[in-house]
């Protein structure tokens, strides 16, 4: 497209401008009671990584299967939060909530329809508020979702001192570039591919990497400092990746989901019929009946093996970028943040996607690199490349600090300001749809060096989550409804003991709940029940549980 070439060519010229002729300054810094002048050439800079549908299917998470020998040598230098949640279990909604630091509610985003600044409020970004005090920012992948909740820009040119870099190869993840059995290509959801093969002879994770590899060489040589972020594909379907990854994962080893049924009293209307996955054509040939399925077991292994192949791909790239932060010498005064947009279900509770307030679907990885805090001796080099097929599981570290308590996405704005010294942006008050500059979750670096025995806030501490609904029971759009057919919401809280949800009545039209109309509700107590497979929303703790949400909820 021409606009995509212009972008192209501004994106260069820009760069070079900000490369060779940014001006230093020198800002004075305070990071959890540490204060220090730094001038522009230590100024902390923001590698800021977020993955498209990844769940805690990670090795710094405990999971036992997944090869992610990169992600979790990251894991061993930085502070791991265990419980984040995003608070929307879809792409645009929570990629705007945890970019400008706002809730669904208040975005009024809840599907791919709308720009925030046009219906909602002229809201700054996180990358705006780094821009707009100094330092370069750069989009590489998908970061912003791409279309109208981006402005068809992804925010450019409030968030972005460049234009945003998409690769090339995006246009070709939904065509017909899977092998089938049949010896023709295909759009499948299970597509494991020869890269020589492929048009362009790359993949878009590929591009992503190399581009924002190309970025740091750039910046090393500037003396702003920078604000990087990058966003990778995979695992999002299709599960389209170098065919190599699938070695790593045997047919014969995978295992299913071990809960693959409907959850005991799950109301119809917090389910999600997986309408996407429905959509590709080796799916199709299964005839598989809607709503609720089942998928043939044998696929059902396919499509574990094929995201799990996906994430030890997506673990690789990041290996790269980490490794070419050590090789450009900026590993000693960058904050490396590694977060997903939320999580994806392989088959726990009869559910293939996204689309629901699951904790398997709202939890996701979360945690912050940060020189001279969560690691106080730096390695050279501190991230060397680690090969997933010949590398020794025991070999990685464990996570350097965890904590167990509950976090949301939408506190990484407050978070990030803080770490690099900004003034923190103010709360923002109930309703702030006029107030361009405030953040409605307080900043987690307080959380940083505190063990969870001696953090208060471990056990009061709360995340919310929440979901739209066309209808009471699934129909074809129940996974992503427009704004206008929305007539239901499901507010969620995750506490440490519980999932407390309810079903209410919404109209889109001026963007309203009705909590004295509750459709249905869940209620599951995660020590007895954690994988949230018994509702006893019905039949325990009704009262006291809806009270304690209300006082939760703003007014």
């Amino acid at each position: 497209m021409g606009w995509e070439r212009e972008a192209a060519a501004l994106r260069i010229s820009v760069l070079s401008w900000f490369v060779f002729n940014a001006v230093a300054a020198s800002t004075e810094t305070q990071v959890n009671g540490q204060q220090r002048l730094l001038s522009s050439t230590d100024q902390f800079n923001v590698l800021f990584i977020v993955v498209d549908d990844l769940r805690t299917s990670l090795g710094c998470y405990g999971d036992k299967v997944v090869k992610t020998p990169n992600i979790d040598q990251l894991a061993s230098q930085s502070v791991v939060f265990q419980n984040a949640y995003a608070q929307q279990a879809v792409c645009a909604p929570s990629r705007v909530s945890f970019l400008t630091g706002r809730r669904p509610d208040t975005t009024r985003l809840f599907d791919f329809n709308s720009y925030w600044r046009v219906h909602a409020g002229n809201y700054t970004t996180m990358p705006q508020y780094f821009k707009e005090n100094g330092y370069v920012t750069m989009s590489v992948g998908k970061v912003f979702h791409p279309g109208i909740a981006g402005n068809h820009s992804d925010d450019y040119p409030y968030s972005w001192s460049i234009p945003p870099y998409h690769p090339s190869s995006e246009k070709f993840e939904n065509t017909k570039t899977c092998e089938g059995k049949d010896g023709k290509l295909h759009a499948n959801l299970v597509c494991p591919v020869d890269v020589e093969e492929v048009p362009e002879t790359t993949l878009p994770d590929i591009q992503s990497t190399e581009e924002a590899i190309r970025l740091l060489q750039a910046a090393k040589k500037q003396s702003k400092p920078f604000f990087l972020a990058v966003g990778y594909h995979k695992p999002h379907i299709p599960f389209r990746y170098p065919k190599e990854y699938k070695k790593l994962y045997p047919l014969e080893n995978i295992t299913l989901a071990p809960d693959p049924q409907i959850p005991k009293g799950l109301p119809p209307v917090a389910y999600n019929p997986w309408m996407d996955i429905r959509e590709r054509e080796d799916v199709q040939a299964l005839n598989v009946s809607f709503p609720y399925g089942p998928i043939p077991k044998h696929f059902q292994l396919m499509i574990r093996q094929s995201y799990f192949a996906s994430v030890s791909y997506m673990d690789a790239q990041v290996g790269q970028l980490l490794s070419a932060l050590d090789k450009h010498e900026l590993a000693n005064n960058t904050v490396v943040v590694f977060t997903s947009d939320h999580g994806w279900s392989l088959g726990e509770h009869g559910e293939w996607a996204k689309y629901s307030n699951f904790d398997v679907a709202t939890h996701v990885p979360l945690m912050f690199y940060v020189p001279g805090m969560t690691t106080m001796t730096i390695s050279s080099p501190a991230f060397p490349f680690i090969d997933p097929f010949t590398y020794n599981p025991g070999s990685i570290p464990p996570p350097g600090q965890t904590r167990g308590i509950l976090v949301e996405l939408v506190a990484l704005f407050s978070t990030l300001a803080e770490l690099v010294g900004f003034p923190a942006p103010s709360d923002c008050p109930d309703p702030s749809f006029s107030i361009d500059l405030c953040t409605e979750a307080a900043s987690l670096v307080p959380h940083f060096n505190v063990s969870d025995d001696e953090d208060d806030d471990l056990i009061e501490s709360v995340a919310f989550s929440m979901y739209p609904r066309p209808s009471d029971i699934p129909q074809w759009n129940s996974d992503l409804p427009d704004l206008k057919d929305i007539k239901i919401m499901g507010y969620s809280i995750r506490t440490i003991d519980y999932r407390y949800t309810i079903w209410v009545s919404y109209n889109p039209s001026n963007f309203s709940p009705t909590f004295q109309d509750i459709h249905a509700g869940e209620l599951y107590f995660v020590e007895e029940d954690p994988n949230q497979d018994n509702n006893l929303y019905n039949q325990t703790m009704q009262d006291s549980v809806y009270t304690k949400f209300l006082g939760f909820m703003r007014p």
